[in-house]
């Protein structure tokens, strides 16, 4: 079987730049080859003030790709610029999916994320290929149930 290319933008937080290698492994396993245009620390942000990050780095970057991926953990929600890149990859009708990070149990979200998600998935190879490929559109709690976004803030709806 052939791999598909996806363009994906990967946001995560810094200190999980092992989990962002993990999850685009997680990714090819599953038949998909992620071109990833994350920063990371093999490409660092290296603009000189907040507004030439989101001009010269984030915006060119999210006008390339298909899909933008969040991985969710409880930093993400206040990871600088990640509502930011959601509300803009929404403007520019990208596909947006949420990816609970590997062996997180649930907590909140950012704001922009549960707003604009099409599709937030747990850990599983297929069930994120799926989304990123819009075959899905399914909100999820880090376990695999399903939740629905209308009612919940923390996106965990066993905890609402």
């Amino acid at each position: 079987m052939a791999e598909e290319i996806k363009n994906a933008l990967i946001i995560h937080i810094d200190e999980d730049d092992e989990g962002l290698t993990q999850l685009k492994n997680l990714i090819q396993k599953n038949g998909m080859v992620p071109r990833d245009y994350s920063i990371n620390a093999d490409n660092p942000n290296d603009a000189d003030s907040e507004e030439n990050t989101k001009s010269q780095i984030l915006a060119p970057d999210i006008q390339q790709f298909s899909t933008l991926v969040i991985c969710v953990s409880p930093e993400t929600k206040d990871a600088q610029f990640v509502n930011w890149i959601i509300e803009y990859a929404e403007e520019h009708k990208k596909r947006i999916v949420g990816v609970w990070a590997q062996g997180e149990d649930g907590c909140e979200v950012p704001e922009a994320l549960s707003k604009y998600a099409d599709a937030v998935v747990g850990w599983t190879g297929n069930r994120i290929v799926d989304a990123l490929n819009g075959k899905i559109n399914d909100w999820e709690n880090p376990d695999g149930t399903k939740c629905d976004p209308r009612d919940i803030k923390r996106y965990d709806c066993s905890k609402s």
